[in-house]
């Protein structure tokens, strides 16, 4: 113990506080001078020595609450260490490291604050050594348990400092000392190290010392054991994950678990999940496997996937959603939402109202089939939020492998579930509406598989209820699921899976469909999106029939939404640079915003030569007119067809040829013309491709108009295939011919006598202003399309 000064004026010394270490006397120990008042003190000590000629010397304080930045006497403990400054190593501008060697126990008395650190006024603190061979006996005691204690240390933690520290400990004589240093030398804990500094007694401080070291040495027994115990139950592959199998073991000994454990969080995850038994089978098995395997091996990450994708799945009755089933609301949300569509929407509220009544009944998979943009998914959205279920979709465009459907087995690298099971995942619920939207574009079956043929079993309500994906290994319930799919061309959906599909037709607008939605719907609400909601600007009237007719040839409203949208960031830009706008947009600034118009309207001509003829075609982004071109000129009597035709059509063009050529006589044609002749059909519009077989009754009343030389009435239309008896069969896509055909101006419609059944789809408009012609032969096409011969010659 340093001897106290004899002059009590010199008891005044530099503090530095120190945090989160104990300086013990005896004990050298570097001291990390972070703060400015810290390195003033150590530099007001140097400063005091060299003036005394003596070595520096300071008062170490030990910091009770490490936080406090700015400490004072009630922030230390009242019992600090009068130390000596061996050496102070300068760091980075601001930070140094002092190394201190402590020389006794002070008790503080007065905080002096000075010019940016501060100093105290202390008095010596005096040991009490009490019984004299007391203390001794418990200090060779001691000396001997730390023997002990550094012998079971593992071999990491030996290093030549602490075999230098138990040297001096060995070494030291005085009681005192010998608890000061092992104080220092054996991991305690911090308030533990708190109390030895404060006690002034050497018994006591040696009692305690004696309890703590053999705790310690107690602590190190168990872990030695467990290490032992461990080992013995690892193989040498498994050795990398000792420190997980440790903590295990001494979770055993003391009865607890850690909810930290990934393993553990897992476990609880599924064990709140309702799994079918067979399921639960699979992830019990699973989860003893992962028990067993290194948690960074590659097999321990492909089961913890596989058991998180399991807990994130619905599975039991409590994860699905109750549907709402109010009739009277699915009708209000679908007239606010959807205009027209009345086939459609009525299906639906069919639908609803069968699951009302027979909620156990497996529905259909119902099919919304129409050309883009006329609300295929918009409409499945709001069956949805009719029926109150959560909404997803899956898009099937371009997949060409049915492990896209089913997903990939778990022996792949880097394998998923397929798109059924991750859809089901993103839904949360066992009964969500699911749109397999774009499912006629489908690839076909080709090496990689048959994706159709995967979405079998999902589709048929006899199978879905234990559709097993790859990836799962397990059955999965999928008969809650309500599958809406959409398609753009029926035709193009394999047979075997068109036939699990009830279609529901959703054919193109109107113009008068299309100018609703635009001012009922997509102008306000594009207004609003653009920041002119406040206040649209009005439409002048003509200028969505200019933008439908001339810039927009579609048959849903996608593009004019597009078309809207421009004239919209057009006004948007002139308020945002404070231009003055019109208060409403005229047809001039249309043409202004978007250019010339795209397209030609589509009509009759008023005097058409011979050999021309108006047909009707559909496409899937509509129906349109379809001329065909006729003419006969000198040559062997070969017969062309030209304007990028499909097969299909080539065929139907030669059918109508041969018709001809069989009854020219009765068309009034001389028999030997063909032989002198040859016949040019050609279809205008030669970079469109064309295909089908509904030309054929145009086709025919062309080559016999070119031949006889009659012409063909303006204002009439035709479509249908021909027979080479004359015979006139249906064809599809009436709605979509006959509304392109009441847009040209088109009076009278020939029609085969099979499509009459259309008659109920076609818009009131439509219907009240056409003339439809229902026939079964060629010759009454011919009776009400040309013209006698002497108008024609007049003509």
């Amino acid at each position: 113990m340093a001897p106290e000064p004899a002059d009590p004026s010199r008891n005044v010394l530099p503090v530095l506080p120190v945090r989160n270490v104990v300086l013990f006397p005896g004990v050298t120990l570097p001291v990390e001078l972070a703060r400015d008042g810290s390195l003033r003190a150590v530099r007001a000590a140097r400063l005091l020595a060299s003036s005394e000629g003596r070595a520096p010397r300071i008062v170490v304080a030990i910091q009770r609450r490490p936080g406090t930045e700015d400490p004072g006497l009630d922030d230390v403990s009242r019992v600090g260490i009068l130390a000596e400054i061996l050496r102070v190593m300068e760091g980075i501008p601001g930070r140094a490291t002092a190394i201190v060697r402590g020389l006794g126990r002070v008790n503080l008395l007065e905080w002096i604050p000075e010019d940016g650190f501060a100093s105290v006024r202390f008095a010596t603190l005096h040991e009490k050594m009490g019984d004299p061979a007391l203390a001794y006996a418990m200090a060779g005691a001691l000396q001997d348990l730390v023997r002990t204690h550094d012998e079971m240390l593992p071999a990491k933690a030996k290093s030549a400092r602490r075999s230098r520290a138990r040297a001096a400990i060995d070494s030291e004589t005085r009681p005192g000392r010998v608890a000061d240093l092992v104080a220092a030398h054996v991991e305690l804990p911090q308030p533990t190290r708190f109390e030895l500094l404060e006690e002034a007694s050497v018994p006591e401080r040696l009692r305690r010392l004696l309890e703590q070291v053999s705790r310690r040495i107690s602590a190190l027994q168990v872990q030695r054991e467990l290490d032992e115990h461990v080992r013995e139950h690892l193989s040498r592959h498994e050795q990398r994950a000792l420190l997980r199998h440790k903590l295990r073991a001494i979770q055993a000994e003391l009865g607890q678990t850690s909810r930290e454990d990934p393993l553990e969080r897992l476990r609880e995850r599924l064990s709140r999940k309702k799994l079918p038994d067979e399921v639960r089978v699979s992830v019990d098995r699973e989860l003893r496997r992962l028990a067993r395997m290194h948690p960074q091996s590659s097999e321990a990450q492909v089961a913890r996937t596989y058991l998180e994708w399991v807990a994130d799945l619905p599975w039991g009755p409590d994860e699905r959603t109750e549907d709402r089933l109010d009739l009277d609301a699915v009708r209000r949300l679908l007239e606010a939402r959807h205009h027209g569509l009345e086939r459609a929407k009525k299906r639906i509220v069919e639908y609803l109202s069968v699951r009302k009544l027979a909620p156990a009944l497996r529905g259909p998979i119902l099919c919304l089939a129409g050309p883009p943009g006329v609300g295929k998914t918009s409409l499945a959205r709001s069956i949805a939020e009719a029926m109150g279920r959560r909404f997803t979709s899956i898009s099937l465009g371009g997949v060409r492998d049915d492990a896209e459907i089913r997903g990939h087995r778990r022996t792949y690298v880097g394998a998923l579930p397929g798109r059924i099971v991750q859809a089901m995942k993103r839904a949360g619920t066992t009964n969500p509406v699911v749109l397999l939207d774009e499912i006629d574009k489908l690839v076909a079956p080709d090496l990689r598989g048959d994706p159709a043929g995967a979405l079998l079993e999902v589709l048929d309500p006899e199978q879905n209820a234990a559709f097993e994906d790859h990836y799962l290994a397990v059955p999965y319930d999928l008969s809650g699921v309500l599958f809406i799919a959409t398609a753009n061309d029926t035709s193009q959906i394999p047979v075997v899976l068109r036939d699990r599909l009830e279609i529901i037709e959703m054919t193109g607008y109107t113009t008068e469909d299309k100018i609703a939605i635009a001012e009922g719907y997509l102008w306000p609400k594009l207004a609003e999106d653009h920041g002119l909601g406040g206040a649209p600007p009005a439409l002048d009237d003509g200028v969505l029939g200019l933008l439908i007719e001339r810039y927009t040839r579609e048959a849903g409203v996608r593009n004019l939404a597009r078309t809207l949208e421009a004239l919209l960031r057009d006004r948007a830009m002139a308020v945002a640079e404070g231009r003055p706008v019109a208060p409403s947009v005229t047809e001039e600034h249309v043409v202004e915003v978007l250019g010339p118009p795209r397209y030609h309207p589509e009509v009759a001509e008023t005097t058409p030569p011979v050999g021309l003829v108006a047909g009707l075609g559909w496409s899937p982004t509509g129906g349109s007119l379809l001329f065909v071109e006729a003419l006969a000129t000198p040559g062997d009597g070969t017969i062309r067809l030209t304007g990028r035709l499909g097969e299909v059509m080539r065929e139907s063009g030669q059918t109508a040829s041969s018709l001809v050529r069989s009854r020219a006589e009765r068309f009034g044609i001389d028999p030997g013309f063909f032989a002198r002749h040859d016949i040019h059909v050609h279809v205008p519009k030669g970079g469109v491709p064309k295909d089908g077989p509904s030309a054929g009754v145009t086709v025919t009343c062309a080559l016999v108009s070119a031949l006889s030389g009659r012409r063909v009435r303006p204002d009439v239309a035709m479509t249908g295939e021909v027979t080479l008896r004359g015979r006139v069969l249906p064809v599809g896509g009436i709605r979509e011919k006959l509304v392109a055909a009441h847009r040209a101006g088109i009076r009278t419609v020939v029609l085969p006598v099979g499509n009459r059944k259309n008659e109920v789809d076609l818009p009131p408009r439509v219907r009240d202003d056409l003339e439809l012609v229902y026939v079964e032969h060629i010759d009454e096409v011919l009776e009400t399309a040309l013209l006698p011969a002497e108008d024609s010659a007049a003509a």
